[in-house]
């Protein structure tokens, strides 16, 4: 065949799996919210919420020492919701959709992908409103600082996407992978440091830290923290709040989760690609 003609055919097959997965995004956020009054508001209100009752718990009842610990903790936990979220929902994706998958004929991969659009939708505006009370507290935020989201962000949708493709594969088949799932990241929660600061992690380890920072998610996390969080030069005591001040550190660690990500993104498309003829029959 033509060269010409194939490419022209690949073109239009990635429009159309763009489009569908564009409007299976759009299906979902409009069926979240149908029917509520505030619509889009409440993925709003919800940072806000979280924001105040942490703070209120982390910093009034419990004492954690950290200045300005909501602003601490909610640099982190929006980005590691979005990762639970997008891989607990891709995880029961295509299982969900099993008399779509069995009697349509289409790219199956756009199904664990869509849970993965609609939670990065709500990342973002709940970032924009974390920022909006940053600025209203008149707490820093603009500058360089904020650069490091970028290669942070692409390590979570890379990871993200990686991971949400091996589960929602491998639960078709293996229906107790959603409740194994389920307590592995109520555990995973715990190994980023969002509740306590990274400092206590290198007073433990010392130079074991680089074992735990071969969570990519921890290395997200600790980014969004030093891109978004100021201390106002606080600690807790002797133990430092952010991982380090500079920026080198930050880079060569998500180098290091990116060479992960990479390699699971590989795995998670091959596990989807080898199962997904079998998918109807499992199902």
């Amino acid at each position: 065949m033509d060269p010409s003609r194939l490419a022209r055919r690949s073109r239009a097959q990635t429009r159309v799996r763009w489009e569908l997965l564009r409007n299976l995004i759009r299906k979902d956020l409009k069926v979240k919210y149908k029917g509520s009054t505030l619509g889009f508001a409440w993925s709003l209100a919800n940072p806000m919420l979280l924001l105040v009752v942490y703070t209120f718990v982390f910093q009034i009842v419990l004492k954690s020492g950290i200045p300005r610990f909501g602003i601490y903790l909610m640099s982190g936990l929006l980005i590691w919701n979005a990762f639970s979220g997008s891989v607990s929902s891709a995880c029961g994706s295509v299982v969900a959709n099993a008399n779509l998958v069995k009697k349509v004929r289409f790219p199956l991969a756009v199904l664990p992908l869509s849970a993965v659009g609609f939670a990065a939708v709500h990342f973002l505006l709940q970032l924009l409103v974390l920022f909006v009370v940053i600025l209203i507290l008149g707490y820093n935020l603009l500058g360089a600082d904020l650069l490091l989201l970028v290669p942070a962000g692409a390590v979570a949708i890379t990871f993200t996407v990686a991971l949400s493709l091996l589960v929602s594969a491998l639960n078709v088949r293996y229906r107790d992978t959603s409740h194994l799932l389920d307590v592995a990241l109520l555990a995973w929660f715990w190994l980023n440091p969002m509740v306590y600061a990274f400092g206590l992690i290198q007073n433990r380890l010392h130079e074991w830290t680089w074992v735990y920072l071969l969570n990519p998610m921890a290395v997200v996390v600790i980014t969004f923290q030093r891109a978004i969080y100021d201390p106002g030069g606080g600690s807790t005591g002797s133990t430092p709040v952010q991982a380090d001040p500079g920026y080198t550190f930050y880079l060569e660690h998500l180098a290091v989760a990116g060479a992960i990500s990479l390699v699971l993104l590989w795995l998670g498309f091959h596990v989807f690609r080898t199962m997904q003829a079998d998918f109807a029959e499992d199902l």
